[in-house]
């Protein structure tokens, strides 16, 4: 008896839990609805806490090293004090609001190579938290981030990979406590002097902050170095902006003599 109960406090016999999302694709800004089914175990059981979390991969860098870790960044609690008996079946329906910060995993169909995103699903019994699964899902940009990218791709960009990093970018009204990097190859005629561009999305209900960082080449009479554009706009004013041509001019002058700083920052 008393081993049964020491199993049962360390959840061997107790509810099990499986998330089922009406749609794993979403956008930064929407919702991610769906139910999370509890199915009873062998004895009856008390759930404290039933919690969904979104979770990714996140860049840390210690001194001189650096590892990835999971951090989760955004929380919904889906029930409290859930009773469920023996082999009873229960279904929490949630509603999950994406944070508009949240990395983007997906681009015109593509998976970014890199990124990792998923939906925790966490039962805590007695005090004993039970990580429960682990849902992927997929993050589209929204309509302004897209128009940007597809810039990106007119000009002959080719992405190489996408991460997230710990730390603050500076002069951006940044949320949370990490910012996702795209990187791409430059197109060819500036390969000789950029040897890539790192694009990062800040995004608010009113406003889209891009940040691009360019790794310049060094040379006999030139300095190479980090080369940072800030460009600031409203969503709207993003869809109406040539950003071909921005990006444009941008390459050039970071290829030639001095960086550039875009509108608002």
């Amino acid at each position: 008896m008393v081993f049964k109960r020491m199993l049962r406090a360390f959840g061997v016999g107790g509810p099990s839990v499986d998330t089922v999302l009406t749609n794993p694709n979403v956008r930064p800004g929407e919702l991610l609805t769906g139910e999370v089914r509890i199915a009873g175990g062998d004895h009856a059981a008390t759930v404290d806490e039933v919690k969904l979390s979104l979770v990714t991969r996140v860049e840390v860098e210690s001194g001189d090293n650096e590892h990835n870790r999971n951090v989760e960044f955004a929380r919904v609690v889906v029930g409290r004090q859930v009773h469920v008996g023996p082999g009873q079946h229960l279904a929490l329906p949630f509603q999950f609001p994406v944070p508009l910060e949240t990395p983007l995993t997906v681009v015109h169909g593509t998976p970014l190579r890199g990124m990792t995103m998923g939906l925790r699903t966490e039962l805590e019994v007695r005090g004993a938290v039970d990580p429960g699964d682990l849902d992927p899902i997929a993050v589209h940009p929204i309509r302004s981030q897209e128009h940007v990218l597809n810039a990106f791709g007119a000009l002959g960009f080719r992405f190489t990979r996408a991460d997230s990093e710990q730390g603050r970018i500076h002069g951006v009204p940044q949320q949370l406590p990490f910012y996702q990097e795209i990187e791409f190859l430059p197109p060819q005629q500036f390969l000789g002097k950029i040897s890539q561009v790192e694009l990062t999305f800040v995004t608010d209900s009113h406003h889209l902050y891009v940040v691009l960082e360019a790794d310049r080449r060094g040379g006999l009479f030139r300095q190479g170095g980090d080369t940072f554009g800030h460009f600031a706009m409203s969503h709207d004013e993003v869809i109406r902006t040539d950003w071909a041509a921005v990006l444009h001019q941008w390459m050039d002058q970071v290829a030639g003599r001095r960086s550039s700083h875009g509108h608002g920052l």
